[in-house]
């Protein structure tokens, strides 16, 4: 093989750093989770200001002989821009406090990311990546499928387990999504005087909504082993059943995050199904959902959806949609008009009119 020299030099090092860059990627995303996992965002915080080291690993009860190994696991996560890492000019001392990222990511935390953070690195929930793949010259219609025999909904359904531990991740994005959206978007709800959410899980939203503007009647529909294991609240109505048959009515169905689970035939049935709960007059269906934008001035914003719709498509039959992809899925299902709101960085609001 001949050795490359000048220009051709520089481009197999640039190459393979590059390479290397997105192999190694998976270095961060775990130790990410080992972050989550041991309490350190939640052990800074306790502490109440900048941790030295050996502060750290005694809150954390580090091994002695593991000390070095925190500094190192500290020194990527800073650089990641996880947590601040400070150097005393006096000592030479390093001390690290929490960065803005790091705060969404303590633990009992209603707007934190450190339930769905593990629960899609838990080994389980990753399996399905290793057979990517193979799944792709096979029938099944996901990896999941091809490594549990069965949808994530059916293997959750008989995993109470996992599924509260899916509810609390979908509600700590509730939580921080419908701040936003009561706050900032609280226009979407005008005129409405009941609203039925559709996979409301635990009812968090339906309970942001009927909060922010107790004239609306809210409800949370949701398969009946979720509603069953739901905490009731006194304002919120909770009703079980299956989207695909009936929905209850209401002047607004709200989802969250539903539809890109969902293939584009089944995302048909279920809106069909809303526009039959709502009325033709005054009536809308309101999602909160991706709408994929490759023409976006921001690379990483359509990296991150691009992303997401490689998640949809190992773990569900779901995808994530570019407009015109919708326009045709919401005219399959009988609505005659549509407004997109990019409000929720990589996330939109949907309004549908019957």
């Amino acid at each position: 093989m001949e050795i490359p020299t000048g220009e051709a030099a520089k481009e197999l090092i640039d190459a393979s750093s590059f390479i290397w860059n997105h192999f190694l990627g998976f270095a961060g995303t775990m130790s990410l989770k080992c972050a989550v996992q041991l309490g350190i965002p939640d052990a800074i915080d306790r502490h109440g200001g900048p941790i030295t080291l050996p502060e750290l690993a005694d809150a954390l009860s580090v091994h002695p002989a593991k000390t070095l190994h925190l500094r190192r696991l500290m020194r990527t996560l800073a650089h990641l821009g996880f947590f601040v890492k400070q150097t005393s000019e006096a000592d030479g001392e390093e001390t690290y406090h929490l960065a803005t990222v790091s705060k969404y990511l303590l633990k009992n935390q209603a707007t934190g990311m450190a339930p769905g953070l593990l629960l899609g690195l838990d080994p389980e929930w990753v399996a399905p990546w290793h057979s990517l793949g193979d799944s792709l010259r096979r029938e099944e219609p996901t990896p999941f499928h091809t490594v549990f025999g069965k949808s994530c909904w059916e293997l959750m359904a008989h995993r109470p387990d996992m599924n509260e531990r899916f509810n609390e991740s979908m509600a700590c994005d509730a939580h921080l999504v419908m701040k936003v959206v009561v706050n900032e978007y609280g226009h979407v709800f005008k005129g409405l005087s009941s609203l039925v959410d559709i996979g409301g899980s635990t009812g968090t939203v339906a309970k942001a909504i009927a909060k922010a503007f107790p004239h609306v009647r809210c409800t949370t529909f949701d398969l009946p082993h979720v509603i069953e294991s739901a905490t009731r609240d006194a304002s919120i109505n909770y009703v079980g059943g299956d989207m695909f048959e009936h929905v209850p009515p209401a002047d607004a169905v709200f989802l969250k995050w539903i539809l890109h689970d969902w293939s584009d035939e089944d995302c048909v049935k279920i809106l069909m199904r809303c526009k039959e709960a709502i009325p033709m007059v005054g009536g809308k269906v309101i999602l909160i959902d991706i709408v994929v934008n490759p023409n976006s001035p921001s690379r990483e914003s359509t990296k991150l959806q691009y992303l997401f719709d490689m998640n949809m498509m190992v773990i569900c039959e779901g995808r994530e949609r570019e407009e015109h992809e919708w326009k045709k899925i919401f005219k399959d299902a009988g609505f005659t008009s549509y407004k997109i709101t990019p409000a929720l960085g990589l996330r939109s609001i949907i309004e549908l009119y019957p």
